[in-house]
């Protein structure tokens, strides 16, 4: 359990100056001194090598050093404290205090999660105009924490860097009516389900250990996943295609437990958020070496790269069964996929 800190601040340091006092290597000689030693639990179920278990032990690496060894966060990755639902339940009643995850099991504890539901949303936008809109200060971002603090949560920020959920497939996937009558294994998620339906495809839920020989048998003719989860599971063994189709992005949230966070000092809670923002610009550059390497090694052991102009994606999300999903998940969300695509047109000018 984390424990007590000091009721008020007892520095004169404004927010913002942590981010602004030089090197914070070795820590901060004073700043931290007149408070109590705190210790949170952060956790994770991603697996080993991961970039959400990278990234959150960067986390609890970069607010030791800032705050001189005051504030620790004990980290256990790869599941050591349960799957995503056991972990989130766990932050919401305060018995671990933070957690790193993929944005989808957010969606069961807070439904306007399912924003990034929204097919192909973010396939025309560069790393650097999503994390402006992600972790920026607009309408969207304030709606969405509002939504966190409703659940219980305060949210911490966001990683990705314009890498995807991609097709793997054995025929070629060059244009939309090829898409027609394809049997994809996707997550059982009604929102990715219609999607694939509106394009023509045929998405079938299935279980993970089943899909490598059902790829194999030809029981289903395809799959959906990132790239380095691709090369994980050897699919370039069993699919000839690799569709570059960027429907859902590749996105891990950082959040804490509300109680925690108001339990913190005001000096804590700055020097957190500055090692979630150094610990995002740390992996952003990973993560896409990580998913440039992942695609070389499925296309060095055979398969076939298909990219797509952006002239494919507005075909797309011109469908009539793709708006009318549009039109569905915002209402879900209580009109953040408006305000998500605003801020994405805003910051692409």
């Amino acid at each position: 359990m984390f424990a007590a800190c000091g009721a008020d601040k007892q520095n004169e340091l404004k927010t913002g100056e942590i981010a602004e006092t030089g090197d914070a290597e070795d820590g901060m000689p004073g700043f931290f001194d007149t408070l109590e030693p705190v210790e949170l639990i952060g956790a994770d179920s991603t697996g080993k090598g991961a970039a959400g278990q990278l990234f959150g032990e960067y986390v609890a690496e970069r607010v030791s050093e800032i705050t001189g060894g005051k504030l620790t966060i004990d980290y256990h990755p790869n599941g050591e404290l349960g799957g995503d639902a056991d972990l989130i339940r766990q932050m919401q009643t305060n018995d671990i205090q933070l957690v790193v995850c993929q944005t989808a099991p957010m969606v069961s504890f807070i439904p306007e999660m399912a924003v990034f539901d929204l097919p192909m949303v973010f396939s025309k936008y560069d790393g650097d105009k999503i994390d402006a809109v992600l972790n920026g200060e607009n309408d969207f971002t304030a709606a969405l924490k509002e939504s966190y603090n409703a659940a219980g949560l305060h949210l911490l920020g966001f990683l990705q860097n314009a890498t995807y959920r991609l097709t793997t497939a054995n025929r070629e996937l060059n244009t939309l009516e090829d898409f027609a009558g394809l049997q994809i294994r996707t997550m059982e998620n009604t929102n990715h389900m219609n999607f694939w339906k509106a394009i023509g495809a045929e998405p079938t839920p299935l279980a993970w250990a089943e899909v490598y020989i059902s790829l194999q048998n030809g029981t289903i003719d395809a799959e959906e996943n990132a790239a380095d989860t691709c090369v994980g599971a050897s699919f370039q063994e069993v699919q000839k295609y690799l569709a570059c189709t960027n429907h859902i992005l590749y996105c891990n949230q950082i959040c804490i437990s509300e109680e925690a966070w108001q339990s913190l000092d005001a000096l804590y809670q700055e020097a957190l958020l500055q090692a979630v923002e150094d610990a995002i610009d740390y992996m952003r550059p990973k993560l896409k070496e990580i998913d440039e390497e992942s695609k070389e090694t499925l296309v060095d052991g055979g398969m076939i790269l298909i990219e797509y102009e952006d002239s494919f994606f507005d075909e797309i999300l011109s469908l009539e069964g793709v708006k009318e999903l549009y039109s569905d998940i915002d209402g879900q969300v209580n009109g953040l996929a408006e305000l998500l695509e605003a801020e994405l047109r805003r910051n692409d000018l």
